[in-house]
């Protein structure tokens, strides 16, 4: 069957690996970015690309207003988009914890609230998180903001997984360990990932077709090393 699927963060790395699976098996996709310009160069009737700011709350209506206006009903959601810094914590400013939690936590509980009246049993959230956000994980020095971010993500998806099973609504994260993207190069230059976008992009466009079936307010570590 054939999917209304939303992606945040869709316009590069794994995001935009994503949307090209799914296109390509026939599904609808509304894919969300800041800048749309690489979207806009896929050829393909199925893609709805959504210039959307997603740090800015009034900019999410959009959303809404196009699953209203066009589909009535959502299969998937993929919160996908992340916000990272990386910079000492003695340097990191209220501001900079703001900036990343808005993108990284508080885009996601309101894009999820939004949609929630399209949501309907079997429908899928799933929710982006890393490694750095699981317990007891290794830790690595200047990522407090983006790490303890993706820590309440998770904490989110369980809740929300146990608020709404009554529905048939299933929550999951996937907590990734590092992977090859843009957002990797520009956080940590040089570093080289073991995993790369198109791949982990396919990971996830199958896990957020089929994992509903098998989990539901579940956390999955995503990772063959460390981080």
């Amino acid at each position: 069957m054939k999917k209304n699927i939303i992606i945040t963060g869709a316009s590069r790395g794994i995001g935009y690996e994503m949307t090209k699976q799914l296109l390509k098996e026939g599904h609808q996709v509304l894919a969300i970015s800041r800048n749309i310009s690489s979207l806009e160069k896929i050829e393909a009737t199925n893609l709805h690309s959504l210039s959307c700011d997603i740090a800015q709350e009034h900019d999410m209506d959009k959303i809404q207003s196009f699953v209203a206006d066009n589909w009535q009903q959502v299969n998937v959601i993929v919160h996908n988009a992340g916000r990272l810094i990386n910079k000492p914590f003695k340097e990191t400013t209220t501001a900079d914890f703001l900036e990343v939690y808005k993108v990284n936590v508080f885009a996601v509980a309101e894009i999820t609230r939004l949609l929630l009246p399209f949501l309907k049993n079997q429908s899928h959230v799933v929710t982006v998180s890393s490694m750095g956000g699981i317990q007891g994980s290794m830790k690595f020095p200047g990522l407090a903001a983006y790490s303890s971010s993706k820590g309440a993500v998770i904490t989110l998806t369980e809740l929300l997984a146990e608020e709404y099973k009554e529905q048939g609504i299933a929550f999951n994260a996937l907590a990734l360990g590092a992977v090859q993207t843009e957002m990797l190069a520009e956080a940590f230059p040089g570093f080289k990932a073991p995993i790369t976008a198109d791949e982990m992009g396919s990971y996830i466009a199958d896990f957020a077709l089929t994992g509903h079936k098998y989990y539901n307010g579940k956390v999955l570590q995503v990772s063959s090393s460390t981080p």
